[in-house]
């Protein structure tokens, strides 16, 4: 029966072969994960290979290892065995031979996936007994000697002999190893199960927070001098005018309140709240969308602020010559002394009590730079975590913002990641 060319290798499935080793081993990867280094580590220990006859070629970086590539500790088992670890940086691809047995194969990043593979779900080609030994002898002068001694007859043993190693590596020193150790104890990779987790939603979903700063001209009040607020109010200014004035009416062409109604709504369109544990969320699919409505918005948000820096000053002297023009009869009615003890004559005019309410607004009332402000619409994306996806209320939430989503299917993804974990 013919052996399949191709094939399904894990890790698992690796260290089950490198146990039947007799002769060498020789293993090239971006990395190696404690299953296989496990091997390694109990035949060199149980003196069934000896540690010159296994080849470990690795991209050691902490980079390859926040992936999910290899793992530090797999590392320190094979150099606490005394088996040499050599790093080729940027390597890629996988391969392994056993004796004379040897495959291509594609290494798993555990960032992206379980390391456990279905054997019908190939990532590996079998190599012929020529391939096997060109690759020894092009990978590493370690590897080329185990090639000539696998060489069964002087002939080939020349012909590899004058091959020429292709592949670039060095010893991983103490000090390497230990500085790779140290940044990943600093900085610890993300748990990668948790991470599989979380991206089974990220394809959908974004918490977005938007915010609509220096546009609120209308909420502005001044405080009402205490001297000339138990003067009286009609009804006409009683609905602005208490402790407190304010300096915009709500329904004035400078009020932000159309553009500040604009953002509600699309807020409610685009983004949803989960309730307040969980913030607003964004489909992913519509994101072009919501960007082009925000644009729009930033758009008029830019014709206001042209509007509000040529007219704000003439509202706020508008507005101040309302509180005089309403003051100045209340005063002369029934003058304040603080109003008397500044005249020169026995008798106030209109003209004494215009500039006497003045001055003492001149106290309290803003110039219109000091009001205005860079209008400015930002918004702020966030990517789903395993915390918050893991709320006991998130699929019922996500359920009802957006209704129209079968969320289901995700979600027992979502919860058959966790049952692996576990």
């Amino acid at each position: 029966m013919t052996e399949p060319l191709f094939g399904s290798l894990d890790s698992a499935a690796i260290a089950e072969k490198i146990r039947k080793a007799k002769f060498s081993v020789c293993y090239a990867a971006p990395g190696i994960q404690p299953e296989p280094a496990t091997a390694m580590a109990d035949i060199v220990r149980h003196g069934l290979i000896a540690s010159g006859f296994i080849t470990v070629c690795l991209d050691f970086d902490e980079r390859v290892m926040r992936m999910g590539f290899g793992d530090i500790g797999a590392v320190k088992t094979l150099r606490d065995a005394g088996i040499n670890v050599s790093s080729t940086p940027g390597l890629r691809t996988g391969l392994v031979i056993v004796d004379y047995e040897g495959y291509i194969f594609t290494p798993t990043a555990l960032y992206l996936e379980e390391d456990q593979r279905p054997t019908e779900s190939p990532n590996a080609m079998r190599l012929s007994r020529d391939q096997v030994t060109e690759a020894l002898a092009r990978l590493s002068p370690t590897a080329k000697i185990i090639a000539m001694a696998l060489a069964k007859t002087p002939t080939e043993r020349e012909r590899i002999e004058v091959q020429a190693v292709e592949v670039i590596s060095s010893p991983v020193s103490d000090n390497q190893f230990a500085d790779i150790e140290r940044q990943l104890v600093e900085a610890p990779p993300v748990q990668f199960d948790i991470a599989r987790q979380v991206r089974v939603f990220e394809p959908y979903l974004q918490y977005v927070e938007l915010r609509l700063m220096g546009a609120a001209i209308h909420r502005h009040r001044i405080a009402i001098p205490k001297i000339i607020q138990n003067l009286g109010a009609d009804e006409s200014v009683q609905a602005r005018l208490k402790t407190t004035f304010d300096l915009i009416e709500r329904e004035s062409a400078l009020s932000s309140k159309p553009i500040e109604d604009e953002l509600n709504e699309i807020r409610k369109n685009f983004t949803p709240s989960l309730g307040r544990d969980h913030g607003r969320v964004l489909l992913k699919a519509q994101k072009p969308r919501f960007e082009t409505r925000l644009s729009e918005l930033r758009t008029k948000l830019e014709k206001f602020q042209i509007e509000v820096r040529s007219k704000l000053q003439e509202k706020l002297d508008s507005s101040r010559d309302e509180i005089v023009r309403y003051y100045v009869p209340r005063v002369l009615e029934n003058p304040p002394d603080a109003f008397l003890g500044q005249l020169l004559t026995a008798k106030p005019t209109d003209e004494d009590a215009s500039r006497w309410l003045s001055l003492q607004l001149d106290r309290v009332f803003p110039k219109a730079e000091q009001l205005i402000q860079k209008m400015e619409l930002e918004q702020t994306y966030k990517d789903v975590t395993f915390e918050t996806l893991n709320k006991p209320d998130f699929l019922s939430s996500i359920k009802v913002a957006f209704s129209a989503v079968d969320w289901d299917r995700a979600y027992e993804e979502y919860r058959a990641a966790g049952e692996k974990r576990s």
